[in-house]
């Protein structure tokens, strides 16, 4: 798993595939259910990592993710009644870790260390072309957050080597930004090369925020470290979610 530090009392770990008990297409730590593993492996392997966090898998918070713009705000420790659909968590309460699960989509964590604010996104390109960056920085800044002090950094996702999408894709963007022309290299054919971290940062650096940056580690390349939607789709194989987590940590479990 990939450890990051943002601060002494926000800790951030972007975790790979690797030391679960799935097996199979989902071997081994897989996250999520909905991908079609057996609940009671996924369990277990949501216990582990909420244990590598220094939390009970009760605080460890996530979502139905659906591509969507939509923020949850967690306010309490208390775990959902019913888990929302929406695609980025913030919360300033300690102790608790906000997940995000990914197969090829950028997974976002933030950190604003001073107004002890923290926030997880999961951003496709959809969900990055269509706000879910800005309304999880804007969450943050309603509980007090400052855009120059939130440090993001953008996980394990596709890179643009491994990224090849069509016309219609690139036209989508261009309609709205002529400036996303600047993701997207042409490979011949009608297709292009598109640069979804890069796409991420930019979005993030439009907000103002204090620094960003990508991990710069290939979902799609790395078979052996992470799960890829694309990849698995291309062999015919299910394909499992990996988590990457962060929160507000008195303790130093991290």
């Amino acid at each position: 798993m990939t450890r990051i530090h943002f601060a002494e009392n926000v800790r951030a770990r972007f975790f790979t595939r690797k030391n679960g008990v799935s097996e199979g297409d989902f071997a081994s730590l897989n996250c999520s259910i909905r991908a079609g593993d057996d609940p009671a492996k996924v369990r277990e392997n949501m216990r582990r990592v909420a244990k590598h966090c220094g939390v009970t898998v009760e605080k460890l918070f996530v979502l139905h993710q659906h591509h969507s713009t939509d923020v949850v705000v967690i306010d309490r420790n208390e775990p959902f009644a019913k888990t929302p659909f929406a695609d980025a968590l913030v919360t300033k309460v300690p102790n608790v870790c906000l997940g995000i699960k990914t197969a090829d989509c950028a997974p976002v964590l933030l950190a604003d260390e001073e107004a002890g604010v923290v926030a997880a996104a999961h951003a496709g390109w959809r969900g990055a072309f269509g706000g879910i960056l800005e309304n999880t920085v804007k969450t943050m800044l309603s509980l007090g957050a400052d855009a120059s002090r939130i440090t993001a950094l953008v996980g394990p996702c596709i890179a643009p080597q491994s990224y090849e999408v069509g016309e219609d894709m690139r036209r989508e963007f261009l309609q709205a930004d002529l400036k996303s022309d600047l993701f997207f290299v042409p490979v011949g054919s009608g297709k292009y090369r598109f640069d979804l971290p890069g796409f991420v940062l930019a979005r993030l650096e439009r907000l103002g925020i204090g620094s960003g940056e990508w991990v710069n580690e290939d979902t799609y390349a790395l078979e052996s470290e992470y799960f890829s939607y694309r990849r698995s789709s291309q062999k015919g194989r299910q394909c499992g979610r990996q988590i990457s987590v962060i929160g507000l940590l008195d303790d130093r479990l991290f």
